[in-house]
């Protein structure tokens, strides 16, 4: 089956809302349209749907007059089975002594590596994505210099992999949670796949903002690999729920945005110990005062 995809962008978050409501109304009907902040400082959301059939061009190009967007780009995608393309294309990641693979990788096991199964099918979170890798170096890092964590949160886990890497280590208390139920799901199912059941706690929640985020802390370590936005939104959260000398790990953030974040967290007494790059990525590895 064919799939096309048209995709603009422009101005503010409320125009971006407001076309991607104006564009379910096309026929043929996109089967999802969802909008994104392109957080390069440029203010552009970036405004997609997908479709079954080629979409209806003029009433695409309208939408864009009407709303101020650019001229949406359509294009056709080729007709591909992605998870079986996934699987070619993600080798074995090592980060470290963690060592991230895919099932149809299982003949690959090191015996000197601490192993994190997740699927291709799953591939945001698989340990690929220049974040996802900092993390897991950084990660790596503290345990090299002796550090030890009783209670550890991973907010907006995706895959949970950087809250197994922390279980695979240490035997405190783990907690992982996303905005999205459907990546609490995913996160679960991981930690199945990797015997691991129940060994962490997945939570649907925004930021802290769960009673079982909030009795566990203060926290000995933070991840937060998610966007500069809801980074800088998290900082003085982060303050609270972080113990005096622990450590935070964030990603998710452009190389030109790291000093950006790392200022708004000193303001909040957590500061910069380590800045990694991984392509166009920061990873900032950051310990509170005290």
């Amino acid at each position: 089956m064919p799939t096309f995809t048209a995709l603009t962008t422009l101005s503010g978050k409320a125009a971006a809302e407001a076309l991607g409501e104006a564009m379910e109304s096309l026929m043929p009907e996109p089967t999802g349209v969802g909008i994104l902040d392109l957080e390069d400082d440029s203010g552009l959301w970036e405004v997609g749907g997908y479709f079954t059939e080629a979409p209806d061009e003029a009433g695409l190009a309208l939408l864009a007059t009407l709303h101020g967007a650019r001229a949406f780009a359509v294009s056709e995608l080729p007709d591909t089975d992605w998870v079986a393309h996934v699987r070619r294309e993600l080798a074995p990641v090592n980060a470290g002594r963690f060592f991230v693979y895919g099932s149809h990788d299982a003949d690959k096991l090191p015996g000197d590596k601490i192993p994190l199964l997740i699927e291709a099918a799953m591939a945001f979170g698989t340990g690929h994505h220049g974040t996802t890798l900092g993390c897991l170096r950084a990660l790596d890092h503290l345990i090299t210099e002796g550090f030890e964590a009783a209670k550890v949160a991973d907010i907006g886990c995706g895959t949970a992999v950087l809250a197994m890497a922390a279980a695979r280590v240490w035997d405190g208390e783990i907690l992982a949670s996303d905005i999205d139920q459907v990546a609490v799901d995913v996160a679960e199912a991981n930690l199945a796949a990797n015997g691991m059941a129940g060994r962490v706690g997945c939570v649907e929640a925004a930021g802290f903002d769960h009673a079982d985020l909030l009795a566990a802390a203060p926290y000995d370590l933070i991840f937060a690999n998610i966007l500069k936005g809801p980074l800088v939104a998290l900082a003085p959260e982060m303050a609270t729920h972080l113990r005096p000398g622990g450590y935070a790990i964030l990603s998710g953030i452009l190389n030109e945005q790291a000093e950006n974040v790392s200022e708004v967290y000193a303001r909040n007494g957590i500061n910069q110990v380590r800045r990694d790059e991984i392509g166009d990525w920061s990873t900032l590895l950051l310990q509170r005062q005290g």
